[in-house]
Formats: C-alpha cells, structure tokens, sequence
C-alpha cells in the first residue's frame, strides 16, 4: 500500500519534487490518454480547425495553417484560424486552387503574434504552385515515399515549402525543421493529426506513407515539464534531441503508436497542472 502523501504509485516529498515509481508510468500515461483522447478534446484544441471539413485537402490545409498559428492561449489560437478559413471562405482547398488576384486582398491585415499577411500571402502562393501538381501533402514530407526517416521527412518538408525563389526570409521561422536543431512541436503535431489512426476520433489519419510508428512526440513546455518529472526526458533544453529523448521512450511503452501519448501529457501538464 502506499505509504502518507502517496497516490496511484506517485509520492509527494514536497511541491517541487516527485519520487516515482516506474512500473506505473505507463499505467498512469495510459490512463490519461483513455481520459484525454475523446470527442469532448476537440472543441478547445486547435484540431477543431481541420475538424470542420471532411475533404482531405480542406483538412490538410486548415490543419497546417492551424499548426502553424498554434502559439498562445488555444482560445486565442481558434479564433485566429477561424478568421483565417473565413477568410479563405471556408473553402481553403478552393481558395488555393482558384483564387484570383483580386481574391487575395481579403488576406490582407490578417496577423497572429509574428504570423502576419506577408507570410499568409506566401504560403498560399507555395500552395497553389504544389496542389497544382501533387494531390496531398504528404508527398512534400516523403518525396513521393522515397524519404522514410522521419528527420529527413521534417527536412524535406522545410526545404520544399521554401523551395520557390519569391520566398521571404522571415517566414521561414514559422515553420520549424530538425536542420536547425528545433523540437519541432507544432509540425510534429501536425504530422500526429494526419497519421495517427484514432478510434476515438480526434486524429484523422488520412496519411497512410507515414506511419505512426515513425511519429516523432510534440514536446512543448508543457509536455517537457511532465516528461521531465515522469524521467522520460533527462536533456535540460527542449530541441530536436529532447524530442527524440521523449519518443525513444514512449516507442518501450508502445512501440506501434508512441505518440499517443501526447494527449497523456498534454493533458497532465495542461488540465491538472501536474
């Protein structure tokens, strides 16, 4: 039995330290991803954006436009990414595809933090040229399949997006890549909503090339605060080596789909403050 000011296998020393067991990490992981990945998460997650379409462009546009605005109060994340695809007239596949140049004065003034109508304008320029030629975007990660390390995928991904002559140096920061050393959070979420097959359905898993076995976990300072005191991440910052810190040892917990996990600590970092 545990012994004073222990509960469910975890003993509280003091407010700033945690003695753990380990053989109950993956109890308590599993528990909270049964309790986190339900329908009831869509509503306050960002994932509500691609959550309004059912055509498989519509959800891989609005989702990477929804990743990449993910920066801030979720509140303030989803009121932003509606204003966008309003802006796009809830139609962004559409829009990409048939705007004409008169079309795209509706996207000036649209700004979130750093993110602002100068990057907007790019990006549906990029996207235009590549939905011009590819049917999905998970080509720009695989190459087609031809690409099936995960780093690599992340790389080619950034190198392909800024792969046009008019693209402006200051969107680049906008979206991360391993090259640079970054943890890559909101990208690896992205990629978690577009593989990962969920009964519960929260992620879409219309990508079938990359598997969610290949998935790499987002690590955000939430998810690296929790990770940190559960000891499944021991590196002091939060880069590209922490990520694949936290995902080696999710993958001895399920080796299949280690980034389900992700709704485990989020929510624990998140919702219980842990």
């Amino acid at each position: 039995m545990p012994g004073p000011g222990c509960a469910g296998g975890f003993c509280f020393i003091n407010t700033y330290k945690l003695v753990i067991k380990s053989d109950n990490i993956k109890n308590l992981l599993e528990d909270r991803y049964r309790k986190y990945n339900q329908p009831a998460f869509i509503p306050r997650d960002p994932i509500v954006i691609p959550h309004g379409y059912t055509l498989k462009q519509d959800i891989e546009i609005s989702g990477l436009f929804a990743a990449m605005l993910a920066w801030g109060q979720r509140v303030t994340i989803i009121n932003k990414c509606r204003e966008l695809m309003a802006r796009m007239d809830n139609a962004p596949y559409s829009f990409i595809r048939q705007h004409q140049e008169n079309d795209l004065k509706g996207l000036l003034g649209f700004k979130h933090r750093t993110f602002n109508d100068t990057d907007l304008l790019y990006l549906v320029y990029f996207l235009q040229q590549y939905y011009g030629t590819h049917n999905s975007l998970e080509d720009a990660f695989t190459a087609q399949g031809t690409i099936t390390n995960q780093q690599l995928r992340l790389e080619n991904f950034y190198n392909t997006v800024f792969s046009l002559p008019e693209a402006p140096n200051r969107t680049r920061k906008h979206i991360s890549t391993p090259a640079r050393k970054s943890a890559c959070k909101r990208i690896n979420m992205y990629l978690r909503w577009m593989v990962r097959q969920d009964s519960q359905g929260v992620d879409f898993g219309i990508w079938n090339t990359i598997k969610p076995a290949d998935l790499i976990c987002p690590c955000d300072v939430h998810v690296g605060r929790v990770a940190r005191k559960l000891g499944l991440i021991t590196r002091p910052q939060t880069d590209w080596k922490t990520a694949i810190e936290l995902t080696g040892h999710l993958q001895e917990l399920d080796p299949a789909d280690p980034v389900k996990y992700d709704f485990a600590l989020f929510g624990l970092g998140i919702e219980e403050k842990f």
